[in-house]
């Protein structure tokens, strides 16, 4: 039960180090808004990963890897990618974070949340990791089920303390940063997330072209 735990998180930390469009995201949003809002969307990512372990670990894994509906995810995914990037890139300057009252506050919370599970969710490459791990454990025939939970347990909580780690880091230099500093930043945001976008939609009409 120990060792499934120490290697789930040693998996965590791996999977941590990738830098994606959630990673960026998720340091824009904690310098824009706080650390309390970033742990929001932190915690929308950790839902989405959570279902993405129950899907691949009961076997969906074969129905995922059916080229038509990687296809699907590829395009769909990028397009909502490519659309969250010009929505960020239009997006108005933003002040100190933590300015407004508290519905205000209450309401950023909650696109916080589901900016984290939606960007992490749609990225195919996420399900595609997750349904690599589940093959991974399946190889694992010393594994208890207690071993199984505690290997996915090990990777999910040392994610979400990393990813809130990066809020708090982001946070905290949040105070020199200057509103074109977070101009700037908002449009690196963008571009990463267009970047990420139209490279799922090319990897989609390689592997699975609509004509």
């Amino acid at each position: 039960m120990t060792g499934a735990l120490a290697e789930g998180i040693l998996m965590g930390l791996v999977l941590s180090m990738i830098i994606g469009p959630v990673f960026f995201a998720l340091i824009q949003h904690s310098m824009s808004y706080g650390f309390k809002h970033a742990v929001f969307m932190a915690l929308g990512i950790l839902l989405s990963d959570s279902m993405y372990v129950l899907i691949s670990h009961y076997g969906v894994s074969s129905f995922s890897k059916n080229p038509m509906i990687e296809g699907f995810l590829g395009y769909a995914g990028g397009m909502i990618l490519i659309g969250f990037g010009i929505a960020t890139f239009v997006k108005k300057g933003i002040s100190r974070p933590n300015t407004g009252g508290f519905g205000k506050d209450k309401s950023k919370k909650r696109t916080g949340f589901l900016k984290g599970f939606t960007l992490n969710g749609i990225n195919p490459f996420v399900l595609l990791f997750w349904i690599s791990v589940a093959g991974l454990v399946n190889m694992k025939v010393d594994y208890s089920a207690k071993d199984v939970w505690f290997y996915y347990l090990g990777i999910l909580g040392t994610v979400f303390l990393i990813d809130v780690l990066k809020a708090y880091i982001a946070k905290r230099l949040s105070q020199f940063v200057t509103p074109k500093l977070m101009l700037n930043l908002n449009r690196l945001v963008a571009a990463v997330l267009v970047f990420f976008g139209t490279r799922m939609i090319y990897f989609a009409v390689q592997n699975q072209p609509l004509l």
